[in-house]
């Protein structure tokens, strides 16, 4: 059976989704999605940590928690989904591949609430915490890159240049069509890195 890998580049309430495999070394896609990772596609809903400003502490607290509950069970639903779409075709979700933030630490809730930009790094967070979430539940693996350092990381593990890695990843959408920009260029490009062999990682580091 062969090993696939899924790729997520997450935005606050949904994520680009790209699934590859390699052929002789070479990425395929074999899957490409927009999950939602909210039930209700609202602002309130897909901008918690915003809406949760405007509410006393343990109400907000309470919004924020169901919320990621939520997001972990849609996360879920999709990891298990894209299992069982690929074990039809004697393929197996091994790794799955994901864009982060800065990395930055967040402090504590009372704090985030009390800045604008910590709210913005938390929306993005919660979201990205539900595929690691989700990931671990259906035991796939995950490697977390950050996005500013994806196509320096690519070019080094994958030895190309980050213009060519783009092109072929370029190539590799169209028959899927639109959509088919950055995100799920991103994504891809983040799975195909997640398959690459661990002897390439070594060298690297």
């Amino acid at each position: 059976m062969r090993s696939a890998a899924v790729g997520f580049r997450v935005h606050s309430g949904w994520a680009a989704t790209v699934a590859v495999y390699l052929e002789k070394g070479a990425p395929r896609v074999i899957a490409r999605e927009r999950v939602q990772l909210v039930e209700t596609f609202t602002y309130q809903f897909r901008q918690p940590y915003h809406t949760a400003e405007k509410m006393p502490v343990a109400e907000a607290r309470k919004f924020v928690k169901r919320v990621a509950a939520g997001a972990r069970r849609l996360a879920c639903r999709t990891i298990q989904g894209l299992q069982s779409d690929l074990q039809k075709q004697k393929i197996k979700l091994t790794r799955c591949g994901l864009l982060l933030a800065s990395g930055r630490t967040l402090p504590s809730f009372e704090r985030i609430l009390a800045s604008h930009a910590l709210i913005h790094t938390a929306d993005g967070e919660l979201f990205r915490e539900a595929i690691l979430h989700a990931c671990d539940e259906c035991g796939v693996k995950t490697e977390g890159i950050k996005e500013k350092e994806l196509l320096e990381g690519a070019r080094k593990i994958l030895r190309a240049q980050p213009a060519v890695l783009l092109r072929r990843i370029t190539e590799l959408g169209k028959p899927f069509g639109s959509p088919w920009a950055q995100d799920e260029k991103y994504a891809a490009l983040t799975a195909w890195l997640a398959m690459a062999p661990r002897e390439e990682r070594k060298r690297k580091n």
